[in-house]
Formats: structure tokens, sequence, C-alpha cells
């Protein structure tokens, strides 16, 4: 059964989690796209701290010709409070917002600064249009990105830029991490310990909330809907993997927070 359960949440992982590179370097961009650079690099503030150790990395090795962080203060942010504060870096209670909160990280860790940061978006979909808003304000060319988000988010993050932006814009996915759950000694775990990384339920929770709002359905958020992103299809057995946890884990199935709602929804 917890064989089965480990299965199913992986499966969900690999569907929510998209990236589109092997690995984060200029081979990789290279190989598979063709660039040297892309115009712009996003983080969002909705990932685990790990995505602020990529963005360290993108930096190091020149993948963009800007980077930028988005996001204000939403349902991830205490957590990442508290991730910061693990690593000896305590910025609570400064109502700062969570790309505030990793520009602090990149800085006082890992000694490095972006171009831009977007610090009043609260959900998915205005991360996308204030995102744009900012582009457009500053000039920047972005006809190449790439998004780093929450393995949990980053399909939804895409989608909803197909919906809003110049469609002659592509977008590069590389989530701020990969994991595995497996069985040991009777308990779902993790094979590896992501940077900040969600205690299980809180991760199981953010990927069964993710499959209804992928939907293209009257209750889910792609044009048959809510209409607050582009459509996605999604495989029988994501599906089918999403049915059988909900079935034992229904009472985790995320709800939208009208607290970080906008017209665009979280």
């Amino acid at each position: 059964m917890k064989e089965k359960i480990a299965e199913q949440i992986n499966q969900l992982a690999d569907f929510c989690g998209k990236r589109d590179l092997t690995d984060l370097s200029r081979a990789s961009l290279q190989a598979r796209y063709g660039l040297e650079q892309v115009d712009v690099f996003v983080l969002f503030g909705g990932s685990i701290l790990a995505g602020g150790d990529l963005l360290a990395q993108a930096i190091r090795q020149g993948l963009a010709q800007h980077y930028l962080i988005v996001g204000g203060r939403g349902h991830t942010t205490a957590s990442l409070e508290q991730e910061l504060v693990a690593v000896g870096l305590d910025l609570v209670g400064q109502d700062l917002s969570e790309a505030q909160l990793f520009a602090s990280y990149l800085q006082e860790r890992r000694g490095l600064t972006v171009d831009f940061l977007e610090t009043a978006s609260t959900n998915c979909g205005n991360n996308i249009s204030y995102l744009l808003d900012l582009l457009e304000r500053e000039g920047l060319d972005f006809k190449s990105l790439i998004f780093c988000q929450d393995a949990t988010m980053q399909l939804r993050m895409e989608a909803v830029w197909r919906k809003l932006a110049p469609q002659e814009s592509q977008v590069i996915n590389f989530a701020s991490y990969q994991t595995r759950v497996r069985v040991k000694d009777g308990n779902l775990v993790y094979e590896k310990e992501e940077l900040g990384m969600w205690d299980l339920e809180r991760y199981l929770s953010l990927l069964l909330g993710e499959i209804p709002r992928l939907r293209d359905d009257q209750e889910g958020y792609g044009p048959l809907g809510k209409n607050y992103l582009a459509h996605v299809d999604i495989p029988d057995q994501v599906e089918q993997a999403f049915e059988g946890l909900a079935q034992t884990y229904s009472h985790l199935i995320r709800q939208a927070n009208p607290r970080y709602a906008s017209k665009e929804e979280k």
C-alpha cells in the first residue's frame, strides 16, 4: 500500500515539476535550444530555499541577460522565513516580501545580487501579470526566459504565462528541485532532502491542490472554468494517481486562500 502511495506521489511530482533542461548549464541550454543565454531568468518566491541556490548557480554561469525575483507575501512566506532562520538568517517580523527574502539570502549567503525585484504579487496569476508589467516598464527584452518555481507549482506558472504573455515569447522550465518519495521502514520518506524542503504532508497537500486547479473543466482554472490559465492536458495516469491519493488524503487537498486572491486567483 505505501509503495503504491509513493508511486502516485512521484507521478504527480513528475507532472507538476517540469524541467526542460537536463541541468542548469550553458551546455544544456545550447544543446536543447541553441541559445548561449536567455533574456531573463526568473525565480518565483513560492519556491523552497533550494531555488535560491539554483538562482545563484544561474548567475555564476551567466545563463541570462537579466535576473529577477518575483513574489510578495503569500501562503508560502511564513515557511520561507523559517527556512531562512534554519540557515542563520532571521528576518521574521520585518514584513519582507518573498522576493526580498530570497534577495537577502542571495546577498548574505552567496554574495550575489539580482537586477530587479517584484514585491507585490500574492498568487500565481499576478506573479505573471506583475512580472509582465515590470518587464515592460524596464524595457527588457523577454523573448526567452527561464522560470524557476517550486516543483509543485512549476507547470501552473507556465500555463499562466501562456495565457497572459505574448505568444512569441518562450519559457524554459526548470523546477527548483526534483525529489522522489520512497518507503523506508514502513514510512514515506524523501530519497533526498532538498534545502528547505516541505514536510511530507505539506508537500502532498501542495501537489494534490494542483490537479483540480490545472483541470480545464467548470471547476478548474483552465479556459472552460475560471480562465486563469491556458489549457493543460492532464494524462490519464496523472488523474488516476490523483484520485488514488485523494481517497486517502482528501483532507490535504489545498483550497485557494481568499486572503491572497486577485482576479487571477491562486
